[in-house]
């Protein structure tokens, strides 16, 4: 706790730092508890989105296994972009996946199995799904961070400056009622003095 002016414009500043400490606070609580239920929420979001990965992966899996071919199709798919939008949670910039473009590879239609288009469409399906789980975590990483600082700044004002600031006005408080009842007793004294000598 720093030392404090034991005044009356420090005092009037004191209340008026208390005054501000309390009104920002219920907002800094209101955000934190935001942040919070947005990163559960993103985290549901990111269990769905791997459950619809792995459903795909699983129906492939049986789909291929029909046909029996040993076929590598990641040869025939190249990511060219990842599009994100910007989204705002907060007062925190995020990225929002919005879809994932492929390189055309051209291959030959003849000495490929017919499945391979259906493949091809459920391996893009599948990078969509991985990329947008990868554009979540980076959301929950930046909401996270936002809400470490948040949390943080909730801390320093419910125990230490909201606390210390009472402390501060608590003590001017007690130094000018000494000083005021010392100047009532200096008058008394004094108007004692002026009756006795006249």
């Amino acid at each position: 706790m720093a030392n404090v002016k034991l005044t009356k414009n420090e005092l009037k500043s004191q209340k008026d730092a208390l005054k501000r400490f309390q009104r920002y606070l219920p907002t800094l609580i209101l955000k934190k508890q935001q942040l919070q239920m947005v990163i559960r929420q993103v985290e549901v979001k990111i269990k769905g989105v791997e459950k619809l990965r792995d459903d795909l992966y699983s129906s492939l899996q049986v789909w291929i296994a029909v046909y029996g071919e040993k076929l590598d199709l990641t040869a025939l798919i190249k990511i060219k972009t990842i599009i994100k939008d910007i989204g705002n949670i907060a007062g925190v910039d995020i990225p929002v996946f919005s879809e994932l473009t492929f390189e055309t590879i051209e291959y030959n239609l003849f000495s490929m199995p017919l499945w391979v288009d259906k493949g091809l469409v459920s391996l893009k399906d599948m990078a969509a799904f991985d990329a947008e789980i990868e554009v979540l975590r980076e959301q929950i990483e930046l909401l996270g961070n936002e809400l470490r600082v948040t949390t943080q700044r909730v801390n320093l004002f419910e125990k230490v400056k909201i606390p210390d600031t009472k402390e501060n006005i608590r003590k001017i408080q007690i130094y000018l009622g000494d000083q005021q009842t010392a100047a009532v007793v200096r008058g008394k004294m004094a108007k004692n003095k002026i009756v006795k000598v006249s």
